[in-house]
C-alpha cells in the first residue's frame, strides 16, 4: 500500500476511509458548504439554503432557525427522511414548518451560482422552477464511499457505488487479505458513528483471531435530532409487511399526554410493531422531546429478545418519557 512516497506491507488491510459529500452534477456545486465547514462557522448567515431532505438538512437547519437564520430546505423527492417512519416524518416536517423552515418537496437544484456576496440557487422542474437567494448553501444531500482514490481494482477488491463488496465478516468478496468498516463498507448498517466503530472491532477481530464474528444491525437505534428528536429502531413497517411478517402496530398521537403537554409539546406521537405470536417488538419508531433516549429502551429489548409483555411489566421513574412505554405496548 502506498501512503504518499512511503509503501507499507502487510498481511491484512482493513479499509476504513469513511465518507465524502455525494456528488450532485449540478453546476456550482463546489459553491456548496459542507457539514463540517457549518460547523466551523464564526457566526450564522441570515438566509441559508440547505440541498437535500437528510437528517444533516433538518438537524441544522434546526439549529439556523433558532439562531435567528431564514432557513430552506430543498429536497427533490416527495417524501424526506426516507429512512424513518413515513407518519411520523410527515409530523416532523409539520413541526419543522411551524418553527418557521421552509421545507420545499419535488424541488431539485439545478445550479448554484455567485451573486456578490451571496448565492442565487435555481431549483425546480421545468414545470415549476424557482430562484432562491442566499448568504450561504449547505449539501445535505448525502454521502459517498470516499474510496475513488484507493485504486481498488488494482489489488482485485470489488466495490459499487454503496462502498467495498464485503461478506457477513466484513471481509472483501474478491480479495481474502481485505476487510473494510463504516461508511466504505458496503453494509446493512446505517452511515453512524457507533456503527463505523462496531464494525471496526468485527473487522478487526475477525483479521487478528479469524472469521469468528459478524455485526448485528437488528438493534442499531438512528436519531434525527431535531425539535422534536424523531428515533428509530428495527424494521420500518414496509420492510416488516415485504417480508411477510404478522404483527400489529401500535400508533397514537401522543401531543395531548401528560408527558407532552407539561412540557408544551405539541407534536409527538409513536408507532410499535409487534409480532403476532413471538410477541416480539420487531420496529420502534418515536417522535417528541426525549425520544433520543427512550429509544435506546427499545434498543436494548431488541438486542436482548425482552418480549412486549415483559416490557410492559416494567416500572418506570414517573413523570419520565419512559414511563409511556408500557402505554405504548
Amino acid at each position: 500500500m502506498q501512503v504518499g512516497d512511503s509503501f507499507l506491507t502487510g498481511r491484512y488491510v482493513c479499509i476504513a476511509t469513511g465518507a465524502k459529500p455525494a456528488r450532485l452534477n449540478v453546476p456550482g456545486e463546489d459553491l456548496l458548504t459542507t457539514s463540517t465547514q457549518f460547523l466551523d462557522l464564526p457566526q450564522i448567515p441570515r438566509r441559508i439554503v440547505f440541498v437535500g431532505g437528510g437528517y444533516i438538512s433538518f438537524e441544522f437547519a434546526h439549529v439556523a432557525a433558532r439562531a435567528g437564520a431564514e432557513a430552506r430546505i430543498l429536497h427533490r423527492g416527495p417524501t424526506p427522511l426516507i429512512r424513518f417512519d413515513p407518519d411520523l416524518v410527515n409530523r416532523l416536517v409539520e413541526s419543522t414548518i411551524a418553527t418557521g423552515i421552509d421545507v420545499r418537496l419535488n424541488t431539485p437544484v439545478r445550479a448554484i451560482r455567485r451573486k456578490g456576496d451571496g448565492f442565487i440557487v435555481e431549483a425546480g422542474t421545468g414545470d415549476s422552477p424557482t430562484t432562491l437567494e442566499a448568504d450561504l448553501v449547505v449539501h445535505g444531500a448525502g454521502r459517498e464511499p470516499a474510496i475513488a482514490a484507493l485504486e481498488l481494482q488494482a489489488a482485485g477488491v470489488r466495490y459499487g457505488a454503496n462502498g467495498v463488496t464485503v461478506n457477513e465478516y466484513l471481509q472483501s468478496v474478491s480479495n481474502s487479505f481485505v476487510y473494510a468498516a463504516g461508511d466504505a463498507a458496503d453494509t446493512p448498517g446505517f452511515p453512524l458513528t457507533p456503527v463505523a466503530a462496531m464494525e471496526g472491532h468485527v473487522a478487526a477481530t475477525n483479521i487478528l483471531k479469524g472469521n469468528s464474528r459478524t455485526a448485528e444491525y437488528r438493534s442499531m437505534p438512528s436519531v434525527v435530532f431535531a425539535l422534536p428528536p424523531l428515533a428509530r429502531v428495527g424494521m420500518l413497517e414496509a420492510e416488516a409487511r415485504l417480508k411477510g411478517l404478522r404483527f400489529k402496530v401500535n400508533a397514537a398521537d401522543t401531543s395531548q399526554w401528560y408527558s407532552s403537554r407539561r412540557v408544551a409539546e405539541r407534536i409527538s406521537g409513536y408507532k410499535i410493531l409487534i409480532e403476532e405470536g413471538t410477541d416480539r417488538i420487531l420496529g420502534a419508531h418515536l417522535l417528541g422531546k426525549d425520544s433520543e433516549e427512550v429509544i435506546n429502551v427499545f434498543a436494548s429489548a431488541i438486542q436482548t429478545d425482552i418480549k412486549a409483555a415483559a416490557l410492559r411489566q416494567m416500572l418506570f421513574s414517573y413523570p419520565s418519557r419512559c414511563s409511556d412505554i408500557p402505554y405504548m405496548l
